[in-house]
């Protein structure tokens, strides 16, 4: 300090200019590097990668925090309420649910509700209920299954088209699905009884196609020609039902097929005379009745004792006996279900309209009878499908059908 007050005025001015001249130089110089950064990505890539790495190399360390599973966190699952619905699926491949409350019950012989808006070359094809957090099981005609929980499935409105499966599940363009079945667990007791057009029969073990593969997995390996049509559940020591396009029946012991592995081909359960193919099977129930309904609209329900005779089941592999007098008006067999009193029946014809009706008023023949008029339909429209449901207390019919909307 006394050096610099000992300095000349002249001194001093110089050495500030000297100082300003520096800085000048320096904010020039800046300028030009700064200007030249924000011309070049490149070398702006470069400067930002330098300062991150100092910043990594100067606070960087180990992650403190653990991310594990915590006991009793809440599940997605948890979130969705449990709920009855209709899953509806198409020929055409698409799917949908709808609350089972959207269809009313009707009085037998009514029109119906349309149940879905299709494309004109298109029907609806299958129709069950199951609760959303129930898993389904799609089997198709190529013998494998996936599984979805209900939920995962695309709800829509009454009246929509639905979901086309191919963005639901990973199937191939010629592969479709030909049976669902929805359940809540995969113990170890419990069976598949799987069913092919060709009347074939396989009994797998339920556990054994427990698995989450995106891809799905085999559950049973077909012969050149013949697809898998019907899939039930069983406790292992169930009878089952066969039921035939031309209205033959049989029934008969499911310990008579073995168990087997997923890969196997299973063994004959009906034999099938010329022209003729399975339609449905069910689990044969003593104090049921056997439901039957053809393409024009015709049904009956059969007391079980007339298919289980006073000897015991049939043995498979058999033609069976007559289970429907299939003639021009009736038309030929749809599908089959074993009912009792205290369900409904869905019913769907290729338009696409679906009537809720009460089992109990469905009137009961024998195996041999050709039934009622339970479905009034249009000319050259057919039944197509039919499902059992919960029975819902019928509303009074004001009229006018919805379906004529």
């Amino acid at each position: 300090a006394q050096a610099i007050l000992d300095m000349r005025l002249k001194a001093l001015q110089g050495l500030d200019r000297e100082k300003l001249e520096a800085e000048y130089k320096e904010l020039e110089e800046r300028i030009a590097y700064f200007q030249q950064l924000l011309g070049s990505e490149e070398m702006l890539r470069g400067v930002l990668k330098d300062e991150l790495s100092a910043i990594r190399d100067k606070y960087g360390d180990d992650r403190v925090t653990e991310i594990q599973d915590v006991e009793d966190e809440i599940d997605i699952e948890d979130l969705i309420e449990e709920e009855e619905c209709v899953f509806t699926l198409t020929a055409g491949g698409y799917i949908k649910r709808t609350p089972a409350s959207t269809y009313r019950t009707q009085r037998r012989g009514g029109k119906g509700i349309t149940a879905m808006a299709t494309k004109e070359e298109d029907y609806v094809d299958t129709v069950f209920t199951a609760s959303t957090h129930d898993y389904i099981l799609f089997f198709t005609n190529k013998g494998r299954v996936h599984r979805k929980k209900g939920y995962q499935i695309p709800e829509a409105g009454r009246t929509a088209k639905g979901t086309n499966l191919v963005n639901v599940l990973p199937i191939e363009q010629d592969e479709k699905v030909t049976a669902m079945i929805h359940l809540r667990e995969f113990p170890e007791d419990r069976y598949l009884v799987m069913v092919t057009r060709a009347g074939t029969v396989k009994r797998i073990q339920l556990s054994s196609i427990f698995t989450a593969r995106k891809a799905g997995i085999r559950a049973i390996t077909l012969e050149e020609g013949d697809e898998l049509i019907t899939v039930r559940e069983t406790d292992g020591e169930q009878a089952i039902l066969i039921v035939t396009h031309d209205g033959m029946a049989i029934c008969f012991k499911e310990t008579d097929v073995r168990c087997m592995g997923r890969d196997a081909c299973g063994v004959r359960g009906i034999s099938l005379r010329e022209g003729d193919f399975v339609v449905g099977a069910a689990r044969a129930k003593y104090d049921h009745q056997v439901l039957i309904i053809t393409e024009n609209g015709y049904g009956k329900r059969t007391e079980m004792d007339e298919y289980i005779r006073a000897d015991g089941p049939q043995k498979r592999g058999g033609y069976g006996l007559k289970g429907y007098n299939v003639t021009e008006k009736t038309g030929c067999v749809v599908g089959v279900k074993v009912v009792s009193d205290n369900d409904d029946v869905l019913v769907i014809n290729d338009a696409g309209v679906i009537i809720r009706m009460a089992v109990s008023g469905i009137s009961t023949y024998g195996r041999t009878a050709q039934g009622v008029k339970i479905m009034n339909l249009e000319e050259g429209v057919k039944v197509i499908s039919f499902a059992r449901t919960d029975h819902e207390e019928e509303e009074e019919d004001t009229g006018t059908t919805e379906g004529e909307e």
